[in-house]
């Protein structure tokens, strides 16, 4: 949670080296989630029952299904959690909920191509990818809308057009996972 909020924060303030920074441990952090359960699923593959499902696996196949009401839970904990970062309030609960919301999906996705099964993988990664970019677009809104910028007038800027370019990049991204979501529902891939 916290490298995922940071770049939504080095984006609102234009700060490249807190955003290449928070990239970066997202990035090592999602990574080596995901090796440790790719090479779990390689090495126990995950038999989901191919046509019954089997005691443990319904937790499983829940993390390969998204939809539009897990986007609308994803942005109000992505707000949620940074509501209670730039409030002072206890951020323990709310990085909890969004951890589990970051962890799962990058477990399953692993698991289940270590256990040779793409087609659900995918979902995983639709999750996975939802989640992601909902608490960042979230977080840029908050952040937004508490006034959080840069402290001097240059910086402030210079941050001007980078807040806006992200947003943008983040809204975009958000609206084709939508789409991808909305197409999944209607005709599976």
């Amino acid at each position: 949670l916290g490298p995922i909020i940071a770049l939504a924060f080095a984006s609102t303030l234009g700060d490249r080296r807190l955003l290449m920074a928070a990239a970066k441990t997202a990035i090592v952090g999602l990574g080596l989630a995901f090796l440790v359960s790719l090479g779990i699923g390689y090495a126990w593959p995950i038999d989901i029952g191919r046509g019954q499902i089997l005691v443990g696996s319904t937790e499983l196949l829940a993390r390969t299904d998204v939809g539009l009401d897990g986007v609308a839970i994803a942005l109000a904990a992505g707000a949620a959690a940074v509501l209670s970062l730039t409030t002072g309030l206890s951020s323990t609960l709310v990085g909890v909920m969004v951890a589990v919301a970051l962890l799962p999906p990058t477990a399953t996705l692993g698991l289940l191509l270590g256990g040779g099964l793409p087609e659900l993988a995918f979902g995983a990664l639709l999750l996975l990818l939802v989640n992601i970019v909902c608490v960042i677009v979230a977080a840029k809104v908050v952040f937004h809308s508490r006034g959080v910028s840069p402290r001097t007038w240059y910086e402030r800027s210079k941050a001007k057009q980078s807040r806006t370019l992200a947003l943008v990049i983040w809204g975009l991204l958000l609206f084709v996972l939508v789409l991808i979501v909305v197409l999944r529902r209607h005709a599976p891939f």
